[in-house]
């Protein structure tokens, strides 16, 4: 059996990641094609949908994006008529989000996860199994030349 060199294995992982990449990718066009917004969107219409009346803020921790990013993306729902904000009757200051009859529509002629092919991957794993990883992709980030910290907060679909 051939010994394989450092360098065999970093291009056999480097297969990995475009496989995961392009798998990602390829289920946010299914997505964006099959109904007309993005995978994170679908993923937003998703946990409204759980969750009547939840804010933008616990909806962006949910979703591990950044506030302003959360708030953005409901907007441009809004806008499209797929969530309703509502003020709390206790709580003027609480606005709660609610998804429409097309929202709902949509999510059930979605293709695949609406949190996404990755997510529900990961949730999958055993918790052993993502700490090892977890691990492993620091390491990797610890080796890049270029890195941009403010990418974590930013949905997969917006990269």
């Amino acid at each position: 059996m051939k010994k394989r060199t450092k360098n065999q294995f970093s291009l056999q992982v480097l297969k990995k990641f475009r496989i995961i990449y392009g798998s990602v990718r390829q289920q946010f066009r299914e997505v964006e094609q099959t109904c007309g917004i993005s995978g994170s969107q679908m993923w937003i219409l998703q946990e409204v949908t759980k969750t009547p009346g939840i804010g933008v803020s616990e909806l962006a921790e949910r979703l591990s994006i950044h506030q302003s990013t959360g708030s953005q993306l409901v907007e441009k729902l809004v806008a499209r008529g797929l969530i309703n904000k509502e003020r709390s009757k206790e709580d003027q200051r609480r606005v709660g989000l609610q998804v429409s009859e097309e929202a709902l529509k949509l999510l059930k002629n979605a293709p695949g996860p609406a949190e996404g092919i990755l997510p529900e991957a990961l949730q999958a794993l055993p918790v052993s199994a993502l700490l090892v990883l977890d691990n492993s992709l620091l390491e990797v980030i610890g080796q890049l030349r270029l890195r941009d910290d403010k990418l974590a907060d930013r949905p997969l679909s917006d990269l």
